[in-house]
């Protein structure tokens, strides 16, 4: 099964429509609840990212019988030194964004501790890509 979601940069009531979707793919899928969780939460933390950081953004999410895979590229600013922005705390988050509740440092942190294996790659000044993949059973 393949999904694709357009994410718009800035735009902050549409974030979490995709992990929204994909909650409910999963559990019409009869996919364990705690798989569920883990996979929304990291979904929904990149997606958030993506509307915080960048100016747009694609998510491909794939779905086997074995794993979930989530593939997020986004054009904005890019992540300058990404073994920085993994710290949990670390945040280049906007004022605004941070009044809005959002930018705690908490987005990539959040992601790895959720997915079995992860990638982030960035160019500054181009974008960013997050690569996610959770298997179904342990």
């Amino acid at each position: 099964m393949h999904f694709e979601f357009n994410v718009e940069g800035g735009n902050f009531s549409k974030a979490g429509t995709a992990s929204s979707q994909l909650k409910k793919i999963l559990k019409q899928l009869n996919v364990d609840p705690k798989v569920i969780k883990r996979v929304v939460v990291a979904l929904y933390e990149a997606e958030v990212n993506i509307v915080a950081h960048a100016f747009n953004g694609i998510i491909y999410i794939d779905i086997d019988t074995e794993k979930i895979e989530i593939k997020l590229i986004d054009e904005g600013p890019g992540i300058a030194d990404i073994e920085l922005a993994m710290q949990q705390g670390y945040s280049t988050a906007s004022p605004e964004v941070r009044e809005m509740g959002f930018g705690a440092g908490m987005g990539l942190p959040n992601i790895k501790n959720n997915t079995d294996e992860l990638k982030v790659t960035s160019e500054v000044g181009k974008g960013t890509t997050v690569e996610m993949i959770t298997y179904l059973s342990s």
